[in-house]
């Protein structure tokens, strides 16, 4: 179901294989079963309740539809931030073995130039699109790549057949190419197509979302005549800021946030635990060390916060439309049945606000730039040259069961949305297993008949996949429950196992010392139990150890001081 008019086909791309009618494009990519087209779509930045679907009140028709139709996987995690998910999502292998250790932004002086912090995919990995290249798919990407930029280091580079991709980790959604952030006002994000840098963008880019799908709807149908099954990647900037959505679309949702984030907190949970999302037992997410309480803000500032959730809003509606329009083609042309579908975010909700994304004493040349070229009046606030952020108190809101939100290993900044639709699988199903990003690429070979190559590609040592297949836990044949998960990001860290959890993070966030909580009684993380549970806390500092020796973990050389 579309939520708006579909835009004619002829506005989807301006190739001819873009505009061939609907009866021309039929049966482009395989029908046959034994062969599934495969499309994998990333949000970027969206909130554990921001989909009707999961709890939400944001209008998402489509993405529902998907999960009434497939899976919602509420126990699915990911890294705390973007490129070190992707990094996982498309090689199965953990980020600090595939290049993305850390952030090439944020990479710290002892880690650079270190095995496993190259800050691109590395050499040592196989991509998804390369396996399925070699196995005959049709590969395409477009949207957001943020795992590397220069010769080698592109989708083209890496199996994709046909890439639009955004280099960096965020850019303006408007066609202008401003950067999120750049130390020059004259800096231009980084585009490629099939690995050629753009100068500018195409007259057809209005706006990121609707080009991006604009583009993937192209891909598909220049190879409808082959009969070789399809694997896109729809990698949407949205709803990453700076927060920006055509007028219309925010209009849209003028007024429905005027009770503030207090009582979205509360609708959101309560819904979440009406639909079995959350524990009913949920007692909620602590509010964050930089929120406020709705009413302590003066009227100006309600004003603000409201609008930015408005805008918010409107590109997760956007994004869900455009998503819609690719489902619709493929329906259309009698693919969709064929087609695995795998929805997620990239992180949690971000809510982290200016100073906090790029203080002026840290990235004094790019912080210059961002205020001195953005528009931050309240009346430009979602249109062209705006500069707007979701901050911590609706992030607190986009995961309201859940602890923290992006950049952070608790359950705010780790657990995702997830939907998984395929053949066989049971529909408008609920799935808790404990589950993880780097399992999309065993998932996705199992389901496509290949196997991976181990631990040699091409006669290169590679690394063997580290995630497991999510076909048993999906047919109800394993729960999941032995399950050990680690991760590492900016020198915050966590191990996961079974219902437990040990954190390690700064001040004012944690207590810069380790602590210990039990998921199944506590899921917001809120009472720590190391004090406790002494024999419980010695055994997962233990496989934190393990975790971090078996994964060159390399904490960077400022964590003592954060």
């Amino acid at each position: 179901m579309i939520k708006r008019k579909l835009l004619p086909l002829a506005m989807v791309a301006a190739t001819s294989a873009a505009t061939l009618s609907f009866s021309q494009q039929l049966y482009a990519a395989s029908t046959d079963p034994q062969k599934p087209n495969i499309l994998v779509v990333v949000a970027d930045d969206l909130g554990f309740a921001d989909l009707g679907s999961f709890g939400g009140e944001i209008e998402t028709p489509n993405l529902d539809a998907l999960a009434q139709s497939g899976v919602r996987m509420t126990n699915f995690h990911t890294a705390p931030a973007c490129s070190p998910t992707r990094a996982a999502l498309l090689t199965g292998v953990d980020p600090h073995k595939a290049g993305l250790g850390n952030m090439a932004e944020e990479m710290a002086p002892n880690q650079e130039g270190k095995p496993g912090y190259e800050g691109y995919l590395n050499d040592r990995v196989v991509s998804l699109a390369t396996l399925l290249k070699d196995a005959g798919y049709n590969t395409y990407l477009s949207g957001k790549w943020h795992l590397g930029r220069g010769e080698g280091k592109t989708p083209d580079a890496r199996g994709f057949e046909h890439s639009f991709s955004l280099l960096v980790g965020g850019a303006s959604h408007w066609p202008d190419m401003r950067p999120a952030y750049a130390p020059t006002p004259e800096a231009k994000a980084p585009y490629t197509e099939d690995g050629v840098l753009l100068k500018k963008l195409p007259d057809s880019f209005k706006y990121s979302s609707q080009f991006y799908a604009d583009k993937m709807i192209e891909y598909i149908a220049s190879d409808k005549d082959n009969g070789a099954p399809f694997f896109g990647m729809l990698s949407f900037t949205a709803p990453h800021w700076p927060l920006q959505a055509p007028d219309e679309a925010i209009e849209k949702y003028k007024g429905r946030y005027d009770a503030g984030f207090d009582k979205l907190f509360a609708d959101r949970l309560k819904k979440q635990k009406e639909m079995g999302l959350v524990p009913s037992s949920a007692e909620g997410a602590p509010r964050p060390p930089k929120g406020r309480d709705w009413e302590s803000l003066s009227a100006e500032e309600q004003m603000v916060e409201k609008r930015a959730m408005e805008v918010y809003a409107a590109m997760v509606d956007e994004m869900d439309v455009h998503t819609g329009r690719v489902f619709e083609y493929l329906k259309q042309n009698g693919l969709y049945d064929n087609t695995v579908v795998v929805f997620l975010s990239d992180n949690g909700a971000e809510g982290h606000d200016l100073d906090e994304t790029w203080p002026a004493d840290q990235f004094p040349k790019i912080r210059k730039t961002i205020d001195e070229t953005n528009d931050f009046s309240y009346e430009q606030m979602g249109r062209p040259g705006s500069y707007t952020l979701y901050g911590p108190n609706w992030a607190w809101a986009g995961a309201p069961a859940y602890k923290l939100h992006k950049g952070f290993p608790t359950d705010g900044g780790t657990r995702s949305i997830g939907i998984i639709k395929a053949p066989g699988v049971e529909a408008n199903a609920i799935n808790n297993n404990l589950a993880a990003v780097e399992d999309v690429t065993p998932t996705l070979l199992e389901l496509a008949g290949i196997k991976h190559p181990g631990s040699k590609y091409q006669g290169r040592d590679i690394e063997p996949v580290s995630g497991i297949s999510l076909v048993p836990s999906l047919k109800g044949e394993t729960d999941g429950s032995d399950r050990v998960l680690g991760g590492e990001l900016f020198g915050k860290r966590f191990i996961r196992k079974g219902d437990w959890k040990l954190v390690h993070m700064p001040k004012p966030w944690g207590t810069d010392d380790w602590e210990l909580y039990n998921l199944k009684e506590d899921a917001a993380e809120r009472h720590d139990l190391s004090a406790k549970n002494p024999q419980k806390l010695a055994e997962l500092k233990q496989v934190w150890e393990a975790y971090a020796k078996d994964n060159n973990v390399i904490l960077p050389s400022w964590v003592s001081g954060y």
